[in-house]
């Protein structure tokens, strides 16, 4: 009896845990641009691929302000296809350090995604 209970959890878990998933692998997750004038606008980008086994949607990329503007892939990017995130910074008004985070909501194994970019911002006299 017990062969046979063990038999039937295997049979159970084992497609839980071998469930393929959908994976981010950036280049970089934290972007480091050093020193810039108060008013610039910074355009960067975070090139990735899904490295998982399903295809990659993402749902939402939260930040925490306005000065950001995010633009992403609304239709799936499937299993090693690569993708871009485009982001947009306005540093009118955000004086001194800047360490800002996107937190990307998807179907990706670890959800949120945590990637972020620091900018030292100078008054611009």
């Amino acid at each position: 009896m017990r062969s046979v209970y063990f038999s039937i959890l295997i049979f159970i878990y084992i497609p839980v845990f071998s469930q393929g998933k959908a994976d981010f692998n950036f280049e970089k997750e934290v972007l480091k641009f050093g020193k810039v004038k108060e008013g610039e606008v910074l355009n960067f980008e975070y090139p990735f691929i899904n490295s998982g086994t399903e295809p990659l949607l993402i749902s939402d990329i939260k930040v925490a302000c306005t000065c950001t503007k995010i633009e992403y892939p609304k239709s799936p990017v499937a299993p090693g296809e690569k993708a871009i995130i485009k982001v947009s910074f306005d540093t009118k008004n955000k004086i001194g350090y800047q360490d800002r985070t996107l937190e990307i909501f998807s179907n990706a194994k670890k959800s949120p995604k945590i990637i972020r970019f620091k900018v030292d911002v100078e008054n611009k006299k």
